[in-house]
């Protein structure tokens, strides 16, 4: 199958950037080596929309930040994407960290982020009544907010889908050979795709590729960050993203409700191998609770549901690497995109474009794109008598599949049937939430198991957790 690009990485940068070709006369192909999109990073991270008062001026994480604010709004209002404008707060204890409050404001400043003030810790409490007696002076950033990473991801590629890009998945790349014409890319199990050009937006496996391309001019640092997840009923104990003072590592442990209503707790920041390197620890957890409850005392770390890790790729300078290639013509890199890459992650894919033009590819917009997604929760949103109507021309959405979410058979069976289709009972969960409750899947598994087989015409047996080997049952008796 030969493409005039080809993008290596279904995660959000790479869904971005297939997006954004998507509006071009182009043909294009998502290369995402996992069963489904998302499964990196883009799963397992804070789901913040950054203020922009981190970063260092001048670079690009800043000028990417600064922009991706108001883009990522924007698509995520036409993607139909869940978000929420909550503000966050960087906590200072005491006289030292007070210092470096300033100095974030002020280089909150020099990236051009204008609505952001300083306040006291008893202002603070006014605004946040369960924040800790010992914050004594906060930064308070209204425009950033929270938003869910993987579902952004999901409808993404979706759209790009959706207007034309194709997806294949279980591709691990293997070998890039160079042409005369371009790029020749396989997958381990010896499927083989071509292309002009090639995007790799590999997250923790970029220099990797970008070494099998012929460039090894940067090399990924993997830093893993573990979190805890928090029932809804502890969603409402703060209302904005918490934070502390950042350090060299990060921005440190935050407390935050999520776009879906409940309390998130995280992340640490080790350096670990790979990113395969996603397991949790007791150390981990330790350091999450101890210093979440620094910033918020009354956490009822009693009721956790779940816990989990992500890799965020990092590169010893600091910053993104977003540019063509020096070594290898028609190669774009988008590499070691850690935080703010989500924030970030429209503003990068219209860069990308600037970039591309820069090497030679002529863009030239379609006439009928559409950059708009239908609301897979609008079932959801509706009043209880608009459902009731619904129910009746669509009885599936009657029955309801997931107790603790309250998630309907219509809906999961929409989910197998959209664009990219979940296949199996991760990607199900990752686009309805069913599974993702108080019980974690105890009560509504076989019944989606069920659904996805008769989705897909396949047995039972067959369904996978998260693709390959991972089935969920072992036969029949």
């Amino acid at each position: 199958m030969n493409y005039d690009i080809i993008i290596a990485g279904g995660g959000v940068i790479g869904g971005m950037v297939a997006r954004e070709l998507s509006k071009y006369k182009l043909s294009v192909c998502v290369l995402e080596k996992q069963s489904d999109v998302a499964i990196g990073a883009s799963k397992a991270n804070s789901g913040i929309i950054h203020g922009g008062y981190d970063p260092e001026p001048n670079t690009l994480k800043a000028k990417m930040n600064s922009r991706g604010v108001d883009l990522l709004y924007k698509v995520a209002k036409e993607l139909n994407v869940p978000f929420k404008q909550n503000g966050s707060m960087i906590c200072a204890f005491g006289k030292e960290e007070e210092a470096e409050v300033f100095n974030l404001f002020e280089r909150g400043r020099e990236n051009g982020i204008e609505e952001m003030r300083i306040i006291t810790g008893d202002e603070a409490r006014e605004i946040e009544p369960a924040l800790s007696e010992d914050v004594s002076l906060v930064l308070y950033v209204p425009t950033a907010g929270i938003i869910c990473p993987y579902k952004l991801t999901i409808a993404a590629i979706g759209n790009a889908m959706d207007n034309g890009v194709e997806l294949i998945r279980n591709f691990e790349i293997c070998d890039i050979g160079k042409t005369d014409s371009g790029f020749v890319v396989k997958s381990t199990n010896g499927e083989e795709v071509t292309a002009k050009y090639l995007i790799n937006c590999a997250g923790c496996s970029s220099d990797k590729v970008a070494k099998m391309a012929g460039d090894g001019e940067f090399e990924i640092i993997p830093r893993a960050g573990e979190y805890l997840l928090l029932d809804k009923a502890e969603g409402s104990t703060v209302s904005h993203t918490i934070f502390q003072v950042p350090s060299a590592n990060g921005k440190g442990i935050l407390v935050t409700p999520t776009a879906d209503g409940n309390l998130l707790t995280g992340p640490t920041a080790a350096v670990v191998e790979s990113a395969d390197n996603n397991e949790i620890t007791p150390e981990g957890i330790r350091t999450v609770i101890n210093l979440a409850k620094r910033s918020v005392p009354e956490i009822q770390f009693s009721k956790v549901i779940t816990s989990f890790a992500g890799v965020r790729s990092s590169e010893k300078d600091g910053d993104f690497i977003i540019e063509a290639s020096k070594k290898v013509e028609g190669l774009v890199n988008v590499a070691a995109i850690d935080s703010p890459g989500l924030t970030s992650c429209v503003a990068i894919a219209e860069y990308v474009t600037v970039i591309l033009k820069g090497i030679g590819v002529t863009l030239t917009q379609k006439e009928n794109w559409n950059g708009h997604r239908a609301d897979m929760e609008a079932f959801n949103h509706m009043s209880d008598e608009k459902k009731d109507e619904f129910i009746k021309q669509n009885p599936a959405y009657g029955k309801i599949v997931c107790r603790c979410e309250g998630i309907t058979e219509g809906e999961i069976r929409a989910a197998v049937r959209q664009n990219p289709k979940a296949l199996d009972m991760d990607a199900v969960k990752r686009r309805t939430r069913s599974g993702m409750g108080r019980c974690q899947g105890g009560f509504c598994s076989p019944y989606v198991m069920r659904i996805i087989a008769e989705e897909n015409g396949i047995k039972m047996e067959d369904v996978t957790k998260k693709g390959g080997a991972s089935k969920m049952l072992v036969g029949r008796i």
